[in-house]
C-alpha cells in the first residue's frame, strides 16, 4: 500500500474542453467574445498543437485539439458569472440557445453548448464573489 499522509488535492488548476482542429476563432469568439473570458498565451512549448486557453477566475479552461473530435455532451465544467442576466441577453442578442435550469433550489444556472457541442454549466455567482469580482 502507498502511503500517502500529507498529500491533499489543493483545488482544480484548469478544465480542457475538446474543439476540433482549426477552430481556434471560434472558440475565441465564444469564450473570449460573447462569455468575456480572457485569453491566456499558450507556452511556446505547446503553441503547435493547437487550441488556446482562457483565464476563469483563479483558474484556465483550455480548448484543446482532439483528432477524432467527439464534443462532451454530458460531462462538463461549471462556470460562475458575475451577472447571469446580463449574459442570459446576450446570448439571446447571439442567437446562442440555452436553457435555464432550476433543478437545484436557490441556485440560478442555465445550460448551453459552445460551437463544437461541449456542455456548459453558466452558474450565477453568489453575491459575496460576484462583488469580489467587480471590486477586483
Amino acid at each position: 500500500m502507498v502511503d500517502l499522509s500529507g498529500v491533499t488535492v489543493l483545488g482544480i488548476d484548469h478544465v480542457q474542453l475538446a474543439a476540433p482542429r482549426a477552430r481556434e476563432d471560434d472558440a475565441r469568439g465564444f469564450y473570449g467574445g460573447l462569455l468575456g473570458m480572457a485569453e491566456l498565451r499558450k507556452p511556446a512549448a505547446l503553441r503547435a498543437r493547437g487550441g488556446c486557453w482562457f483565464a476563469a477566475g483563479a483558474q484556465q479552461l483550455h480548448v484543446g485539439v482532439a483528432e477524432p473530435f467527439a464534443p462532451a455532451r454530458r460531462a462538463h465544467p461549471g462556470l460562475l458569472v458575475s451577472d447571469l442576466d446580463a449574459l442570459r441577453a446576450r446570448l439571446a442578442a447571439a442567437g446562442v440557445p440555452f436553457a435555464d435550469d432550476g433543478a437545484l433550489d436557490g441556485v440560478d444556472r442555465l445550460f448551453v453548448e459552445d460551437p463544437f457541442g461541449n456542455r456548459l454549466e453558466l452558474r450565477a455567482a453568489p453575491p459575496r464573489v460576484a462583488e469580489e469580482t467587480r471590486m477586483a
